[in-house]
């Protein structure tokens, strides 16, 4: 039997931890979240988006079993001491397939963290959370395939030992609650240690001293209609590589309008571009005035930039 497509359940934004035995935690794995479908025959890998991103993730397709099933996790590269890392997953993210991705693969692999399963054999996205994760128990796994760990009750007890080794974050579950695709319903809860954003880069302001050859900051916006709201500039985060790239990939983009909306406090002397890149930033807190506080960049990502709205990723989010 053919499985369906789903678009992957997201979490509602919460801000503290928190402990309850109605619930389920895990870990808010700092990756790209990803679905994967096994026909009986062959794998497919598709974004949150729905893109087809197969071919560039070559070691997922080992995986086998009887029956039809349709796995949501995260693809995730972890460093050298085993934390989630953004920037070496960022290395694989561009890379369609061919002879690269396989050589990919084994310089810089990525594995698979399965924390939900919607289709057995049958479409079971009905069912409770705990009934989900016990058949999601029951299939072998290979490498790199693997199911994220889940915690009962003690969500602040996790969320303590995620803050100490400086990662993303928490998920909360309701128990018994149900997958609902595409949706973001408060029966999954994410709680943040490390605040993420994506934006749309919309812009460059001129470097100075040693950087006056590459750039000062990014400006970002997200977009509401047909124009970007400014959400603030990115200086931080960039080495000494990155600039140069960037410089070269800006000024191949750069146009003659603002795709601003108008801002009196927009950065003078601002450089527009063609507003496609798609930026990752980590940063403190929204201010009042829904701009980043102490922004610093963690990389591109390969979602599509119209999809990077006010509505999807501002401070109500």
């Amino acid at each position: 039997m053919t499985s369906p497509r789903y678009e992957p359940m997201l979490a509602t934004p919460w801000s503290t931890p928190f402990s309850d035995p109605g619930w389920l935690f895990e870990v808010k794995w700092d990756g790209v979240r990803a679905i994967l479908h096994w026909d009986g025959i062959s794998v497919t890998v598709r974004s949150r988006h729905g893109r087809d991103m197969t071919a560039g993730y070559p070691e997922l397709s080992g995986f086998s079993r009887r029956g039809a099933c349709v796995l949501d996790g995260e693809i995730v590269a972890f460093d050298e001491v085993g934390r989630p890392s953004f920037p070496a997953l960022q290395k694989r993210m561009n890379i369609a397939g061919g002879m690269r991705a396989v050589d990919a693969a084994q310089t810089n692999p990525v594995s698979y963290v399965v924390f939900d399963l919607l289709f057995d054999t049958e479409d079971i996205t009905r069912r409770p959370i705990e009934e989900r994760l016990e058949r999601l128990n029951a299939i072998e796994l290979p490498a790199p395939l693997v199911s994220s760990e889940v915690i009962e009750t003690e969500g602040e007890a996790l969320y303590a030992a995620v803050a100490e080794r400086g990662l993303e974050g928490i998920v909360a579950k309701r128990r018994g609650s149900r997958y609902r695709p595409g949706v973001r319903s408060p029966d999954w809860r994410k709680v943040p240690h490390l605040r993420m954003v994506r934006a749309v880069v919309g812009g460059f302001t001129v470097g100075e001293g040693g950087r006056s050859r590459t750039f000062g900051s990014l400006v970002l916006g997200l977009w509401e209609g047909k124009h970007l709201l400014w959400i603030g500039s990115v200086g931080t985060g960039f080495d000494d590589a990155a600039l140069v790239a960037i410089r070269a990939a800006l000024d191949e983009m750069t146009v003659g309008d603002s795709p601003f909306r108008s801002y009196s406090d927009l950065p003078a002397g601002t450089t527009w571009v063609d507003p496609q890149l798609v930026a990752r930033v980590e940063f403190k807190q929204w201010t009042k005035a829904g701009r980043l506080r102490a922004p610093s960049f963690k990389g591109f990502t390969s979602d599509p930039a119209e999809a990077i709205t006010w509505e999807a990723e501002g401070p109500g989010q």
